[in-house]
């Protein structure tokens, strides 16, 4: 698929999800109708190779389809994204069987895969795992709450991730994929923030078993997944959606402030108003440069089938996620102040900026920044040559 035939598949999604997404913030709900137009666009299979009728793992799609979704409902490109991203990791390791028996549904819209990698003792720490699996007559049956799954109540299979075995230490994590009629499923916790609130993010315990073949990749060998496949694409594809929101934002921004029919609001011939204008751009710009330059040092990775998780490329990731996550939300900051009280901070204004701003303010919170930093100051230290980009 290249970016015109995108553009095409695209197209419907997009309409539904800008006609929805203000419902689907109003009342804090998942973007069913957003879903359905996902399912039938063939856009769920991104990741899926093509021999499985999916779209392939063209890096460069994956990050457009992510921000135009994100420029028209934020909550509609994350849950993509993060479906997306667990499609890779299972299309990577899954074995033969798994796959053959998963990709094609998931190619053909049948299929909405979340993530359940939280626990309440640990947090979001995505390499350790408290609950265990355990085998038991050629299943792997285990008991799992978590505090957060994305979409859950919706989602029809899950990636999960467990404590190898019952003896093995926190770092030995297997991932399991599990469908939704193999499971016992319970809610817990309520889903009202600030931000984001279509994602549905709510608690979930989930018991089951299931074939030990859906064991995906080696048992207690999740690391290795997450570090070639998922962690880098989480980062990328979150990042994709930041920046698509900002910049669908402050395209709103000038397509207002250039109208011949506006009343009031900031002038633009003001040399404060242009700077302001400018610091915008080049925060988006600078996003957008690293984002797409750390896309094509990973897909030139990936198509060689070369390691992606030295020193050196973690750093790459780790700055992306923070520099976007910052840099967007003080873009989307900007541009409520400079819309000033009526255009930017009102909830009627007649462009979204305070979704936006809500939104935004999230892109810290996950995968926290606090740990974040000092991560990659701690991974800085190992590249005393200082190895940019």
């Amino acid at each position: 698929m290249n970016i015109t035939e995108c553009e095409s598949e695209l197209a419907p999604v997009l309409a539904t999800a800008r006609e929805h997404s203000e419902h689907v913030d109003r009342e804090a709900v998942f973007p069913a109708e957003s879903m359905v137009a996902l399912r039938a666009s063939g856009l769920m299979g991104m990741f899926v190779p093509r021999e499985y009728g999916g779209l392939g793992d063209d890096l460069h799609i994956y990050v457009h389809i992510a921000s135009q979704l994100a420029a028209a409902c934020m909550s509609t490109a994350a849950i993509w994204t993060m479906h997306a991203f667990q499609v890779d990791g299972l299309s990577r390791f899954g074995g033969g069987k798994l796959r053959q028996a998963v990709l094609p549904a998931i190619a053909d819209g049948k299929i909405y895969l979340a993530s359940v990698t939280t626990e309440a003792s640990k947090g979001a720490d995505l390499f350790t795992a408290e609950a265990p699996v355990t085998s038991r007559e050629g299943q792997a049956c285990f008991e799992r709450s978590a505090p957060v799954v994305t979409g859950g109540r919706h989602a029809d299979a899950f990636l999960i991730t467990l404590r190898s075995r019952p003896e093995a230490q926190p770092h030995e994590v297997s991932l399991v994929y599990a469908e939704r009629e193999q499971l016992c499923i319970s809610e817990h916790g309520d889903w009202d923030p600030l931000g984001m609130r279509g994602t549905e993010s709510v608690g979930m315990t989930i018991s089951g078993s299931v074939p030990t073949d859906q064991v995906v990749g080696e048992p207690g060998r999740f690391e290795e997944i997450a570090r070639e496949s998922m962690v880098p694409l989480a980062h990328v594809g979150w990042s994709a959606c930041w920046l698509g929101g900002a910049r669908g934002a402050f395209s709103d921004l000038l397509r207002w402030l250039r109208s011949p029919t506006r009343r009031g609001g900031p002038d633009i011939h003001s040399e404060l108003v242009r700077e302001r204008l400018a610091r915008i751009r080049v925060d988006l710009d600078l996003v957008s440069s690293y984002l797409t330059r750390l896309c094509d040092e990973l897909a030139a990775a990936r198509s060689a089938a070369q390691p992606w998780s030295d020193i050196r490329t973690r750093l790459r990731v780790n700055t992306l996620k923070l520099a976007a996550s910052e840099l967007t939300f003080k873009a989307a900051d900007s541009m409520v102040q400079l819309a000033g009280m009526n255009g930017g901070y009102s909830r009627l204004a007649p462009i979204k900026f305070e979704r936006h701003f809500r939104d935004l303010r999230s892109a810290r919170l996950n995968h926290s920044n606090d740990r974040m930093w000092p991560a990659t100051g701690a991974l800085a230290l190992l590249d005393p040559k200082v190895t940019l980009l």
